[in-house]
């Protein structure tokens, strides 16, 4: 969803009039953000079949026909001159329905997941992140890079730890697992607080789901301790948590694979275990390269100290994992792709 807000906001920067409508799930984060944002919005029936039980299976079959015949319509009233898609399941009917309209499909994570090799024949172009992604199609991919939305080239660490209430007097982690949390990653951090916060500055981003069990952690914390210790459910303003860190511990979703770089933060990175393929893809592309270190889920609890020990001990690896990742920033990846939608749909930018 971030990736295709980002590359919307490119591509309205270099064209005038640019008419769009979104086509998603109905309901839930997605809808409400893409509407506040003041796009069109439609939605259509959709349902996976890959790894479905059998007896799924009709039944999704016969919705994701009927999400055809939904996307057919809107197609035909939109009369759209170029698509996009990110992935989904959602976007299944509509690619198939507007198979004779020119198609850029972008895969955040270095391994495409399934519905998205499934959409790739219908695309004209194909956006990757890395050129690590070319093994996974049978197409020749364009290396663009993760397309970030521009508020978070905005930060930098004054302004970010000013507006976070960072002190700056030692090291800060950032300890995040994504919008919804991750409860491994919340319950390493509560288990060894105390330890964390003698050497660091603590900026923990909890997620909704465990954010009363750390509230009440927090609350039990003296004064001189709680001070360092930065907990909140949420941040908007995910840019400054960037900024303002030495080091993060989080999960391996695709956004690390551009967000990470922009900012040059070195990372210990979980894979979360239940989607453990792609996020350990996207892991051990920034390990192999000198970005981050990999931990295993099953391994936070017990050597998450021991492994955030011995990387404050070596500032020579952390200064060379922050610029390995440095090293793999594009900070024009929306540009690239809004000029490629471009190109697709025959439009002259501005």
């Amino acid at each position: 969803m971030y990736p295709a807000l980002a590359v919307h906001s490119a591509l309205t920067a270099k064209v005038t009039d640019v008419d769009t409508l979104w086509v998603g799930g109905k309901g839930g984060m997605e809808e409400s953000l893409v509407r506040r944002q003041g796009i069109a919005f439609e939605s259509v029936p959709a349902a996976g079949i890959h790894g479905v039980d059998l007896a799924s299976l009709p039944g999704n079959l016969v919705t994701l026909a009927r999400g055809v015949i939904a996307a057919r319509r809107i197609l035909n009233d939109f009369e759209p001159d170029v698509m996009f898609f990110t992935g989904g399941y959602v976007a299944a009917p509509v690619a198939f329905a507007g198979r004779s309209i020119p198609t850029l499909l972008y895969t955040p994570d270095i391994e495409p997941g399934l519905a998205l090799k499934s959409l790739a024949r219908y695309a004209d172009v194909i956006a990757v992140t890395t050129s690590q992604s070319q093994k996974f199609f049978k197409k020749k991919v364009r290396e663009t890079g993760y397309p970030l939305r521009p508020d978070l080239s905005l930060w930098d660490r004054q302004t970010a730890t000013r507006h976070l209430g960072i002190s700056g007097e030692k090291p800060v982690l950032l300890a995040f697992g994504g919008s919804k949390g991750a409860r491994s990653i919340n319950l390493a951090v509560i288990n060894h607080l105390r330890d964390l916060l003698a050497k660091f500055e603590v900026l923990h981003l909890t997620g909704d789901l465990d954010w009363q069990y750390v509230k009440q952690n927090r609350e039990q914390l003296p004064m001189d301790l709680a001070t360092r210790y930065h907990a909140m459910p949420y941040l908007h303003e995910m840019g400054a948590a960037f900024a303002a860190a030495d080091l993060a511990v989080a999960r391996a979703g695709a956004s690390v694979l551009g967000e990470f770089p922009l900012f040059g933060l070195p990372s210990i990175l979980v894979p979360y275990p239940h989607a453990w393929r792609y996020q350990k893809v996207n892991a051990e592309f920034l390990a192999w390269r000198g970005a981050a270190v990999i931990l295993e889920d099953h391994r936070l609890n017990t050597e998450l100290m021991m492994t955030l020990n011995v990387l404050l001990d070596n500032k020579n690896k952390l200064k060379s994992m922050r610029a390995a990742m440095f090293e793999l920033s594009h900070p024009r990846a929306a540009e690239k792709i809004a000029s490629a939608l471009i190109e697709l749909a025959g439009v002259k930018s501005l």
